[in-house]
């Protein structure tokens, strides 16, 4: 029996670069909107990778705000501030020294966690105001 070729070319050359800079374009400015909301959260006070997506306009979409908050480069950027919808650290999972990090960063500013190591999320979540223009 034969075996057919699969083509792997997804059109022509001239319309690949341009699908890739659209696609390039669309996530930067999507991780923007996330970083200047996640810059707005104040000391003392945590929001959920879930309250973050929906505020940015992106429900359902919590996993994005944990990847625009890995590929951020700004050290001004208070990532730690984040926290999964339970009030824990999702670092944890992946790196013990980062969730260490995140967790005394929090504690600095004020969070209290409670004997499972979560963050207490009625008495810190923070709740934005509404902008005014």
């Amino acid at each position: 029996m034969r075996e057919q070729k699969r083509s792997t070319s997804t059109g022509s050359r001239a319309a690949r670069p341009a699908r890739a800079r659209r696609g390039l374009r669309a996530a930067p400015s999507r991780y923007s909107v996330i970083w200047n909301l996640v810059r707005r959260i104040p000391r003392g006070a945590v929001a959920s990778y879930g309250q973050v997506a929906g505020l940015a306009g992106l429900p359902g979409r919590a996993r994005l705000v944990g990847y625009a908050l890995h590929a951020s480069t700004s050290e001004a950027l208070p990532w730690h501030r984040v926290v999964n919808t339970q009030g824990g650290l999702s670092l944890a999972r992946i790196d013990l020294s980062g969730a260490l990090t995140q967790r005394l960063r929090l504690e600095r500013e004020g969070v209290r966690f409670d004997a499972r190591g979560r963050v207490d999320m009625a008495r810190h979540r923070w709740t934005p105001r509404a902008r005014t223009r």
